[in-house]
């Protein structure tokens, strides 16, 4: 298998189409050995961009990730980290979260340790801070880049005003400017990455990773039959991502899911090739955060990426009215990560 790859916006970042994503998994539902496995298949299929957060399973995903890291024995060259700051690892003591300066230093210098690399590819400010001065947060990671210890940095679901403010501050103090944002987006989500965005991120240049381009799984084709309980919609600490994904008519918005996994099968396309290949058709995406918690999910993931992203006009079109339906309150819902 090989993953095609595309130049991270304007930098000179070359990262797969597919890159793969640890939360809920590395350090959290897969043990070592099992995951161990899955970065092995990715890596020699040619992913080659890994995310993480500090608060991913409260800090044990990056040290997983960097356990493994060691058994791998990659070469460093042959992969990016990505790594994100914000909610902390402490349960919100004060000075353990946010975007002060001290924690984007406290919070790059615990990954760096964590995942057991001298740089991180990727720092992104996992949501915006409106309690610290935005200058100190662009001072604060102008310094990690200037230092050595990032590559570059960017934000996660910023609105875009925030952004286009960071880059007014850097400019003008001469700092580094944020290079890449990170975004929900898929078939159903469409609104945050197709509106306001697309002006900012086409006025700077900037990269972008979607994330979550199966909706946690559903439109994979996983919840035709039902909700199974092993998944991650039905985990009892994860209700709260349930309602978020769903609404509160979980019947009105499955129906339409269901629509959209019968659509592809329909045209001779996997539930997982038909979303894959949407969110990748769209030239403002840059890379597609997916996540896999087994073998068989990965080589899903795998297969979908190889295929063609190109979807015809009438398959976009019954995309569209198969989303239609305005009693399903999901529609173009954004979720939280």
């Amino acid at each position: 298998m090989s993953i095609s790859h595309r130049r991270l916006g304007g930098t000179g970042l070359e990262v797969s189409a597919v890159s793969l994503g640890a939360w809920t998994t590395i350090g959290d539902r897969l043990a070592d050995d099992e995951a161990l496995v899955l970065l092995h298949r990715a890596h020699e299929a040619g992913v080659n961009l890994f995310d993480h957060a500090e608060t991913y399973a409260a800090g044990s995903g990056e040290r997983a990730f960097g356990r493994l890291l060691t058994r791998l024995g990659w070469d460093r060259e042959t992969f990016a980290v990505c790594a994100k700051v914000f909610w902390g690892v402490h349960q919100r003591r004060p000075g353990t979260w946010g975007l002060s300066r001290k924690h984007v230093r406290d919070g790059c210098e615990r990954s760096l340790r964590s995942l057991g690399v001298d740089y991180l590819d990727l720092f992104l400010c996992h949501r915006f801070d409106p309690d610290v001065p935005l200058a100190e947060t662009v001072t604060a990671m102008s310094d990690l880049v200037r230092q050595g210890k990032v590559l570059y940095w960017g934000t996660s679901e910023w609105e875009p005003e925030q952004i286009r403010a960071a880059h007014e501050i850097a400019a003008s103090g001469g700092g580094v400017a944020p290079v890449v944002e990170q975004r929900q987006y898929n078939m159903v989500v469409r609104d945050r990455v197709e509106g306001d965005f697309a002006e900012v991120q086409r006025d700077l240049g900037l990269g972008l990773m979607t994330w979550s381009p199966l909706l946690y799984g559903l439109l994979a084709g996983r919840y035709d039959d039902g909700m199974p309980t092993d998944a991650r919609l039905c985990q009892p600490e994860l209700q709260w991502l349930r309602h978020t994904a769903l609404g509160d008519d979980e019947q009105a918005a499955l129906t339409r899911i269901r629509r959209l996994t019968a659509l592809a099968r329909e045209t001779g396309r996997h539930p997982v090739s038909m979303a894959l290949s949407w969110v990748l058709r769209n030239p403002q995406v840059d890379t597609a955060l997916c996540g896999a918690s087994s073998g068989a999910q990965l080589s899903t993931l795998l297969a979908a990426a190889e295929l063609p992203t190109q979807l015809d006009a009438a398959t976009l079109r019954a995309i569209d009215a198969a989303l239609a339906d305005p009693a399903d309150s999901s529609s173009h819902r954004s979720c939280a990560r």
